[in-house]
């Protein structure tokens, strides 16, 4: 059973799955979804087109260059069928891919600790931005002036010092 990819996508067209362009050069074209197909005779750019695997290989979302994709790769010569090596094969498509799936989480994670230091600094951002939500209604007159504790004045000045460090981190 082969495994092709999308002309348009990328993803994988299962047996039975999909359809097949053939053009007057007789180059094949297999599309998994008629909506791969559209925009392929529409002649769209899988590149600008966010939802496919180049685009996403292209702005760094998914893996781009890896050894276990070299697996992937169409062989286009018979081999003879042996029992041991056709053991050893499938031992190794099961290592591979768990390779590859660990290589992938722990790409998606280095992706995302700079997107979780962003987040941070947002909060504290709208912690110091809207400090006068957080307090309850029982402290403020009813003049709308708000009365802080010793605690909340200690509080918020701490806000404040962070939000200050980081500022000063952020102009050098």
């Amino acid at each position: 059973m082969r495994l092709l990819q999308c002309a348009f996508c990328g993803a994988t067209c299962y047996p039975g799955r999909g359809s097949l362009y053939v053009r007057n050069d007789s180059k094949m074209f297999r599309f998994c979804k008629k909506k791969c197909k559209k925009h392929f005779f529409m002649k769209h750019n899988p590149q600008r087109t966010k939802w496919t695997k180049t685009f996403r290989q292209q702005s760094g979302k998914e893996l781009a260059m890896d050894t276990t994709f070299e697996f992937e790769k169409r062989r286009n010569q018979p081999i003879r069928y042996n029992r041991e090596q056709v053991k050893k094969t499938i031992k190794a498509m099961k290592i591979v891919s768990e390779i590859k799936s660990k290589r992938q989480d722990r790409f998606y994670d280095q992706r995302m600790k700079s997107k979780k230091k962003l987040q941070v600094n947002n909060k504290l951002r709208e912690i110091q931005q809207g400090i006068n939500l957080v307090i309850p209604p029982i402290l403020r007159k009813e003049d709308q002036q708000i009365i802080l504790p010793e605690k909340e004045k200690e509080i918020q000045d701490n806000i404040e010092s962070v939000f200050e460090k980081k500022q000063k981190k952020e102009k050098n």
